[in-house]
């Protein structure tokens, strides 16, 4: 992702975020499928996570909704607290890796596909590559004077 966006940076650090919890939403339905001999606690923890990561990409499509409407004039009040949605997303998605490497350590039903341990790794790196991208971002915040 380029850091460059000027004016338009609260809205593509907005775009980045619902679409990574998107994709971390349907990462849980995704293991869920390729391995349907889950143990329930781990079947169960997919799908908490599922609402979890829904109700935050819907926090992100606010967001996204609410800067449109101020053509991309935002305040430092809002841009504030766009910054700390990144934030809590980071958290989340690296709570969500724990989950995937308790998964990987812990379920012998994905122990037993080979398959599923390469698409948890890829689901994994995806999370990452979003926490990079989010941390990339809180570190150079500059917050616009109203």
């Amino acid at each position: 992702m380029q850091f460059d966006y000027g004016d338009k940076m609260p809205l593509r650090i907005l775009d980045e975020g619902e679409f990574w919890k998107l994709q971390e939403t349907e990462h849980t339905d995704v293991i869920r499928a390729l391995v349907p001999d889950l143990e329930q606690p781990f079947v169960e923890a997919l799908q908490a996570w599922e609402q979890a990561l829904a109700r935050t990409q819907a926090m992100f499509v606010r967001y996204i909704e609410w800067v449109g409407r101020m053509e991309h004039q935002v305040s430092s009040e809002v841009y504030k607290q766009i910054m700390e949605l990144v934030l809590f997303g980071r958290r989340q998605s690296e709570q969500f890796i724990q989950l995937l490497n308790q998964l990987g350590t812990e379920s012998t039903a994905l122990k037993n596909n080979p398959t599923a341990i390469t698409v948890l790794n890829h689901i994994r790196r995806e999370s990452e590559y979003f926490i990079g991208i989010a941390q990339a971002v809180l570190s150079e915040v500059v917050v616009p004077t109203p």
